[in-house]
């Protein structure tokens, strides 16, 4: 047989594709472990010994170093560009349109990774919550109705619950401080979208003037109410900002729905098939403008046997009306069915909602939190540890409707990993607002004690082979034991962000407030001292005699527990890399590099987090 081509085998430089290789949502990451094995790893802030799983730092062709031609390339560009257009090109491969070679450069230094991951949120939070209000005394009539609190009258420190301790401003309030609020929490929701590679705004009005719309909406609504004798009671209370809030970030989440249905994109078949494509069809030889499944088409009328009589005239037999009206009910039955697109853009709205959900029952739990202050030791722990249980059911809920391969419910792991943060820093902002009433140091041992002995003891549980046999054997988890043990380390380096952000932005809240302008409007985070605590025999104060809660113990105390969280983690680490030769930081590293959009979108959702956490625990009275 004579041959028509000549085919000449080549080489992949980046070699063939390993099918042990993890699905990151819909990418397939391919190792380079060529590349990876001449590169040093002294420059990660807890530094490895080895390649962990194979598919963690391998990916090293992410990262921005001197010998990559594209590297050689962008320095040779930056030598001649100002500075400014220099930082403006590095901000829009950061955060506008994140690309992998900038994003793998930042995250490959340990400094500028803490810079991004943890300092910047923090700072952003903090710069938000010490903008100073417009403040004024209360009336004397609410002095009169008692709802004004003085701690010289009962010996206390001014409780962060109850009665404001001034009135401020409405319109700063809504314009500046909700304004920037609700302006995180659309820039969170656009971001999840971007990564689900949707667009929820309508495609002729597009988004600066969709957003700027939904925007202008959640800041003029509360407006009437502000001037309703009736219903201005309502803005005191900060459930009802938080719920507004909420409606706010559901409706891009409405919108794009509304635009998927409006383009049929909940339907099996939305429009005719065009000439062309019916040729590869069996619509053009069976003369149909659509395309059935094989069991759906109408067979052929039963042939009478006079058809066969050689003797009978000759007559044409036409099909019946039946049979046509027959595939019509098939085809319109067929248009009825629900694509898997479309099934699947439903679990991303339902797991989108949980995640919503929880920072209004994260206000609910805070309001009951505050107003049965002050607490012992038991009702401390129960208070934490029931949250803890909340937390992890929802996220272990989001998680499973998220998935992290293809074929699941919706089958992404970059969302997985944004929504891993999500939880877990909200998890972790509530156990830090607690530790402002925390009265002695036995309490801040208590819980040090059980958060770091878990961490210690369940992370490497959970990791081994065991453990995964059983969760396979309970049909839990499904994955093979190298995609698990990287969803571990994931879950490792996610739980560390949350702790080092949620304790500096905690922090630096507690010193600017404390001693900035806004100390009134944030009473929670009031140290003054007074006279006298209530005697321990009145059964109100913690174990041990306890100590009073002021600036110092706080700092002390949870700077304490900071470094022991740290420490935790780092023993955390080494624990798996000798034991399963598993590079916690190494995995996040290549998840961010590999998929530059987690990192925008992870900044975004801890200053969202961060935000409602200070939001919870402010006193409104508006003047």
């Amino acid at each position: 047989m004579p041959s028509f081509f000549t085919f000449q085998q080549g080489n992949d430089p980046h070699g063939a594709t390993n099918d042990s290789s993890p699905l990151l949502g819909r990418f397939r990451a391919v190792p380079d472990v060529q590349r990876y094995s001449r590169r040093s790893r002294g420059n990660s802030l807890l530094p490895s010994l080895g390649g962990g799983l194979g598919f963690g730092t391998a990916y090293h062709s992410v990262f921005g170093h001197g010998g990559d031609d594209d590297s050689d390339e962008a320095d040779s560009d930056d030598e001649g560009e100002g500075v400014v257009r220099r930082l403006a090109r590095t901000s829009k491969d950061l955060w506008l349109e994140p690309k992998q070679a900038a994003v793998g450069r930042v995250v490959d230094k340990w400094w500028t990774r803490w810079a991004v991951l943890v300092v910047m949120p923090a700072a952003l939070a903090v710069a938000w919550c010490a903008l100073p209000f417009p403040q004024y005394e209360l009336p004397d009539d609410d002095d009169l109705d008692g709802l004004r609190y003085d701690p010289n009258a009962s010996g206390h420190k001014i409780p962060g619950h109850g009665p404001a301790q001034v009135e401020i401003n409405f319109w700063f309030f809504l314009f500046v401080y909700y304004g920037f609020y609700n302006i995180t929490a659309l820039i969170w929701i656009t971001k999840v979208f971007n990564i689900y590679s949707l667009n929820w705004w309508p495609q002729s009005l597009g988004f600066p003037l969709t957003v700027s719309v939904i925007a202008a909406i959640s800041i003029v609504a509360p407006i009437p109410v502000y001037y309703s004798p009736t219903a201005t009671f309502l803005l005191d209370h900060n459930t009802t900002w938080i719920c507004w809030t909420f409606f706010t970030m559901a409706l891009p989440l409405t919108i794009a729905f509304a635009i998927l249905l409006t383009h049929e994109r909940h339907l099996g078949l939305r429009q005719s098939l065009s000439e062309t494509q019916r040729i590869f069809t069996s619509s053009w030889w069976t003369g149909d403008t659509d395309t059935i499944v094989a069991r759906d088409r109408p067979r052929r009328p039963v042939v009478q046997q006079s058809v066969f009589d050689p003797d009978s005239p000759l007559e044409v037999t036409l099909v019946s009306d039946s049979v046509y009206r027959t595939h019509q009910r098939n085809l319109t039955l067929r248009k009825r069915w629900i694509p898997a697109s479309f099934v699947r853009f439903l679990w991303f709205c339902t797991a989108l909602f949980i995640g919503m959900m929880a920072y209004v029952l994260g206000e609910a739990y805070a309001e009951v939190y505050l107003r049965t202050l002050p607490h012992n030791t038991i009702h401390t722990i129960i208070y934490v540890y029931s949250w803890v249980i909340t937390v992890h059911l929802l996220d272990g809920l989001v998680g499973w409707i998220l998935g992290g391969g293809e074929g699941e419910r919706v089958g992404s792991y970059p969302l997985g990993w944004i929504f891993k943060l999500y939880f877990s820093l909200t998890y972790q902002t509530y156990v830090r607002a607690l530790y402002a009433r925390l009265r002695s140091p036995e309490q801040f041992i208590y819980l040090q004690i059980l958060s770091s002995s878990f961490l210690i003891i369940l992370a490497p549980l959970t990791i081994s082979k065991p453990f995964h046999y059983v969760l396979n054997l309970l049909s839990i988890n499904n994955q093979p034991l190298p995609a698990y043990q990287k969803f571990c380390a994931r879950n490792i380096f996610i739980r560390g962000i949350a702790e080092n952000v949620s304790m500096l932005a905690f922090l630096g809240s507690i010193l600017v407030l404390h001693y900035g302008s806004n100390k009134d409007v944030y009473p929670y985070f009031s140290f003054e001292a007074v006279h006298t605590l209530p005697s321990p025999e009145q059964g109100s104060l913690p174990i041990g005699g306890g100590e009073r809660y002021d600036l110092k113990l706080t700092l002390w105390a949870s700077t304490i527990t900071w470094a022991c969280e740290i420490i935790a983690g780092w023993v955390v680490r080494r624990i798996l890399w000798y034991g399963w030769n598993v590079d916690v930081t190494g995995e996040a590293k290549a998840d961010m590099g590999m998929l530059p959009e987690l990192l925008p979108t992870g900044v975004v959702v801890m200053v969202h987090v961060l935000q409602n956490m200070l939001f919870s625990i402010v006193r409104l009275k508006f003047h």
